[in-house]
């Protein structure tokens, strides 16, 4: 398979950027200078063993820290071959096929890693995320489910929850949806960062925070911010789901149109929208 490499002039150093997805809506989005030498180190870490599985792992994880997605997955493949059984493999193959658009592939090895390790939080999470992307709503919230299940703390059992109730408002099971809802009680509060985002979610889909208060402020033109970016992706994408299940299809889409002027094209807010946009434009 061939590559596309940009070389980006960096403090006086040429780094290569890779070809990563071209998205279902024609742009092409590219890795990560590695300008701390972080594949580097653990290469030469795995060259010194070979056939070790945690540092073959430490290697795709490094690769997928540049947002070199496509290495990190064929890594996984890899190390896969020494050790078919690796449910952390798996998982990390799993977790970059979504970020990659390859949810068939997801799916199938973030199945096997949960019938390998089936309480391992992270494995449910994105097995949903990889039925929720195929349109798989029901079995996407069977996986979140689990996920709840499994939350080892109140910001986990947050963010699981979203999902959770997304899932089912998509597959049409609102009952089931609301009282999923419902678990996020009023006076439940996250205490990472992230859950923040997620829990003024939840609120919004209670009824319990307005609109104008769960959505963060679009990033400005040329913001190289990621985290600015993550948080308008996560919480635009998920009032527009809202709109989309509840009948306001030109609302949903004013919202995935917005998240799709982005750049962090591996987000779970990026890819959504980027999936309802093409489907739209399709339907045109």
């Amino acid at each position: 398979m061939s590559k596309i490499i940009v070389l980006v002039l960096l403090s006086g150093c040429v780094f290569a950027q890779k070809l990563e997805v071209t998205s279902a809506l024609g742009r092409k989005f590219y890795s990560n200078p590695d300008d701390q030498g972080t594949v580097a180190a653990a290469e030469k870490a795995l060259a010194a063993d070979p056939k070790n599985p945690d540092l073959i792992l430490k290697l795709a994880l490094a690769h997928s820290g540049v947002r070199e997605y496509l290495e990190a997955v064929a890594i996984c493949t890899r190390g896969l071959r020494i050790a078919p059984q690796n449910a952390d493999l798996l998982l990390e193959r799993g977790h970059r096929e979504v970020g990659l658009r390859k949810f068939a592939d997801a799916r199938a090895d973030l199945a096997k890693a949960a019938k390998l390790d089936p309480n391992k939080i992270d494995v449910h999470y994105h097995l949903g995320l990889a039925h929720y992307f195929t349109g798989e709503f029901a079995e996407g919230a069977d996986a979140f489910h689990h996920e709840v299940d499994l939350a080892p703390n109140l910001d986990a059992r947050i963010n699981a929850t979203n999902w959770w109730y997304a899932s089912l408002r998509r597959a049409g099971k609102k009952e089931e949806a609301d009282k999923a809802i419902a678990t996020i009680t009023p006076d439940m509060k996250n205490s990472g960062a992230h859950t923040f985002f997620y829990l003024s979610l939840v609120r919004f889909f209670q009824g319990r925070m307005p609109e104008s208060d769960a959505v963060p402020p679009r990033p400005p033109a040329g913001n190289k911010d990621d985290e600015t970016e993550l948080k308008f992706d996560t919480v635009g994408y998920g009032v527009g789901n809202w709109y989309l299940y509840n009948g306001n299809k030109a609302k949903a889409q004013e919202y995935f149109g917005e998240v799709v002027k982005g750049n962090v094209w591996m987000t779970w807010g990026y890819i959504g929208s980027e999936l309802e946009v093409a489907k739209a434009k399709k339907a045109h």
